[in-house]
């Protein structure tokens, strides 16, 4: 199974550069300075999310349906996917989410801190 790219140092957390890429069939090697896709920066679950939501061709309640969750939480999803999709794009680093329960996820992927995710709690009102 491939894995996700690193986004991050697991060692520091500081951002990482691509520098070189290999053709699966020849083993040719190319060294350069890459830039990650816009959606490299996506959570495994924010990547199932906008596959649904596209699949749904954008219509909120098909998503709601499909993931039996309320319409606030699917907006909600939307919002956290937009906001790292905007944060890439302007190069900023992705801020982490912003409620509780996407918190709690982040920290259990290995995205965020128990620190983070205390302090982002503070800043929300919820810690």
């Amino acid at each position: 199974m491939t894995r996700k790219i690193l986004e991050h140092c697991p060692s520091c957390g500081g951002p990482l550069l691509i520098t070189e890429v290999r053709c699966t069939r020849c083993a040719t090697q190319v060294r350069a300075h890459y830039r990650p896709c816009d959606f490299c920066g996506l959570s495994e679950e924010q990547s199932t999310f906008l596959r649904l939501f596209l699949t749904s061709r954008g219509n909120l309640s098909e998503v709601e349906k499909r993931l039996g969750v309320s319409y606030p939480t699917v907006r909600a999803k939307l919002d956290e996917v937009i906001a790292r999709v905007s944060a890439v794009e302007a190069g900023e680093p992705p801020r982490p989410p912003h409620n509780r329960r996407a918190l709690l996820d982040a920290v259990a992927r290995g995205e965020i801190s128990p620190a983070e995710a205390a302090g982002r709690l503070k800043e929300i009102g919820e810690g």
